[in-house]
C-alpha cells in the first residue's frame, strides 16, 4: 500500500485506479493522508487479503480514519454472476474486519442513483424515493449498501452511502460500455458510428467527475462530525439534466462537426429508465456550489481524449 499527503485523517481509497476513485484520490491528496491499496482484483483470495491488510493499516485504535470505497464491477448490462463474485468479496472483507479495534472513523461507499432508481416514476427522485432497480446491477448496489450498513452497525463506524448520477469527464474507463459523453467522443475520434439503444428523449443528470470528487470530500467532512454509528445516504447529482439529443449536440459542438449517430438494438435497453432526474434533500450544503458547465465539461472530455490519442 502507498500513501501520500500529511494532513487530515488517514484515508484509504479503494478503487483508486478507477474513474471516481482516481478523482477522489487526487482531490483528497491536498487535505488528507491518502493511502492506496494495490489489489489483484482477478484473484479473489489475494484481493481479500490485500484489502483486509490495507483497511487494518489505516483503521488504527488511536487516530481518526476514512475508507472511501469506490471500487465496483460491471455495468447495467452485466450479468448477475459477476455481481455474485463482487458481493462475496465485499462480504469476506467486511467480515474479516468487523471485530478489529479501531478509533472512530468514517466509511464511504459509492453506489449508483441511476441503477437503484431506474424503475421509479415521478422524477425528480430524492433520498425519500423508494428504490426500484431494473437490472442485476442496481440490485447488487442495494445489496452492497446493506452490507456496509451492517458493518457500520457492528463497528460503530459512521457510514456515508453516495448514490451517483451519471458521471462524465476526462479519465472515464473507455473499456466499459457506459459513459455516453466519452463513448460518443471516442467513436467519433475512431471514425466509427455510435449506436443509441434508447429513445433520444431519455434524460439523465450529468455530474462532472471533479465536482463529484469535491462533493464526496465535503460530505465526508460533515459526516465525520456525526456521532459514531451514524448512517447517511445521499444522492450526488448536479441537479441539471440533459436528453440524449442534447448530449449529442454538446459533443458535436465540442468537435465542431456532426457525429454519425444511429439507432441500435440491445437487450439491456429494457433496464434503462427514461427519466432519471434527481433532487437531493440530504446534506444540502454539499450541493451549494457552482457545478462545471455541461458544455465546458464535454469540451474538457473531448480534449482529453484527443490528447491521449495524439
Amino acid at each position: 500500500m502507498t500513501a501520500t499527503g500529511t494532513s487530515g485523517p488517514a484515508t484509504l481509497v479503494v478503487g483508486a485506479g478507477g474513474f471516481l476513485g482516481g478523482a477522489v484520490r487526487r482531490a483528497a491528496g491536498h487535505r488528507s493522508d491518502v493511502h492506496v491499496a494495490r489489489v489483484p482484483w482477478d484473484d479473489e483470495d489475494a484481493a481479500v487479503d490485500g484489502l483486509v491488510s490495507a483497511i487494518r493499516e489505516v483503521r488504527t485504535p488511536d487516530a481518526p480514519w476514512r475508507i472511501v470505497w469506490c471500487a465496483g464491477t460491471g455495468v447495467v448490462a452485466t450479468g448477475s454472476e459477476v455481481f455474485d463474485a463482487e458481493q462475496r468479496l465485499i462480504a469476506r472483507v467486511l467480515e474479516a474486519t468487523a471485530e478489529d479495534a479501531a478509533a472512530p472513523g468514517t466509511l464511504f461507499f459509492a453506489s449508483s442513483a441511476g441503477a437503484v432508481y431506474a424503475g421509479c416514476s415521478g422524477a425528480p427522485f430524492s433520498e425519500d424515493t423508494e428504490p426500484a432497480p431494473l437490472a442485476p446491477y442496481g440490485r447488487a448496489k442495494l445489496q452492497a449498501e446493506e452490507r456496509f450498513r451492517a458493518w457500520s452497525t457492528a463497528t460503530g463506524a459512521r457510514l456515508l452511502v453516495g448514490r451517483f448520477s451519471n458521471l462524465y469527464g476526462p479519465g472515464a474507463n473507455l473499456g466499459k460500455a457506459q459513459g455516453l459523453v466519452s463513448q460518443l467522443a471516442l467513436a467519433h475520434l475512431e471514425g466509427r458510428p455510435s449506436s443509441i439503444y434508447v429513445p433520444t428523449e431519455t434524460t439523465r443528470d450529468y455530474l462532472y467527475i471533479d465536482d463529484a470528487a469535491a462533493m464526496v470530500l465535503d460530505a465526508l467532512d460533515v459526516v465525520d462530525q456525526a456521532v459514531p454509528g451514524t448512517v447517511v445516504t445521499k444522492i450526488f447529482a448536479s441537479g441539471r439534466s440533459a436528453t440524449i439529443s442534447e448530449v449529442v449536440t454538446a459533443v458535436e459542438h465540442a468537435f465542431g462537426e456532426r457525429l454519425d449517430v444511429r439507432d441500435g438494438v440491445d437487450p439491456s435497453a429494457t433496464f434503462q429508465g427514461l427519466d432519471l432526474r434527481f433532487a437531493s434533500h440530504v446534506l444540502p450544503g454539499v450541493d451549494a456550489r457552482d457545478h462545471t458547465d455541461f458544455g465546458q465539461g464535454v469540451r474538457n472530455t473531448v480534449e482529453a481524449l484527443r490528447t491521449a490519442r495524439a
